[in-house]
């Protein structure tokens, strides 16, 4: 019977706790991914909007300026109806949606847009998410509703 190579044992011992000791990577949302995972979350009553139980769920979705807003806009609001006076996702109080689609991100200038179309009542909706990339990855830093509304424009007004 042969010996186990003293050298070669000690190799595979160490390898082994290089291995097992790397930290595990971060799952990076690419900017599509990331916003269709809000809307999922979203449509399954998990929203980040009007709640005050989950700071770290804003932090998830948006960076940090952005989020500190829909904090303070949902805390200030105290169950009421604050600056966010209907659903940021659909840009729209009453909603029937159909049709939703998430485009690809386009890049340009170190920033993501993702374009997002759907219908509500039969009235067809485009939505553009801004996401920047940061340490913790992709996040939302504002939603362009067209004619020059957005999120952050919303909360500033409010």
């Amino acid at each position: 019977m042969k010996r186990a190579n003293p050298i070669l044992v000690i190799a595979v011992i160490c390898f082994s706790f290089v291995v097992h000791g790397q930290p595990k990577p971060i799952n990076r949302l690419s900017p599509d991914a990331l916003v269709a995972d809000l809307y999922r979350e979203h449509n399954r009553k998990h929203s980040p909007f009007f709640q005050t139980r989950s700071r770290a769920l804003l932090y998830k979705y948006f960076e940090k300026n952005l989020a500190d807003a829909i904090w303070k806009d949902a805390v200030h609001s105290k169950g009421e109806v604050g600056a966010i006076d209907g659903d940021p996702l659909y840009d729209a109080q009453d909603m029937e949606i159909k049709k939703l689609a998430i485009d690809k991100a386009t890049f340009a200038g170190g920033k993501a847009r993702v374009n997002v179309r759907f219908e509500n009542f039969g009235q067809q909706k485009n939505i553009v998410f801004v996401l920047v990339n940061g340490r913790t990855g992709w996040r939302i830093s504002d939603i362009e509703y067209g004619e020059g509304r957005t999120l952050v424009g919303e909360l500033k007004e409010g």
